[in-house]
């Protein structure tokens, strides 16, 4: 059974921030969604929140980054790994990524993406 590799993943957490490299963009904010994926062995499967990561508290963890203002979404989503490898050491990937909404440039564009990964040493 040590081969087994278990996923826990938020998709589409819809978000409205004020992040932004502007000043303008911090006034005025902008509508996101985080996507937030763990990968990791298997702790057991005795049917207790203690053997896996609750995606319950991934939640909790996005919506207060998201609500912290910053001017790039790379420093949001270092400070969401951060928060995840805290809370569940025995992770041995993670991957967030986030999309902002109708960015305010020039065109009309979809949304811009950032994505960050991290992978345990072990």
């Amino acid at each position: 059974m040590s081969h087994l590799k278990q996923t826990v993943a938020l998709k589409d957490v819809k978000c409205f921030a004020l992040h932004g490299y502007y000043p303008e963009e911090q006034l005025t904010g902008n509508h996101f969604v985080v996507d937030l994926e763990t990968e990791f062995t298997p702790q057991g499967f005795d049917d207790e929140l203690a053997q896996t990561v609750n995606y319950e508290e991934l939640n909790n963890i996005i919506l207060a980054e998201m609500k912290h203002t910053q001017k790039l979404l790379e420093t949001v989503l270092n400070n969401i790994i951060s928060k995840v490898i805290a809370l569940y050491p025995f992770v041995d990937t993670v991957n967030v990524s986030v999309k902002k909404l109708n960015p305010p440039m020039p065109g009309q564009i979809g949304h811009s993406f950032v994505k960050l990964s991290y992978t345990s040493a072990k």
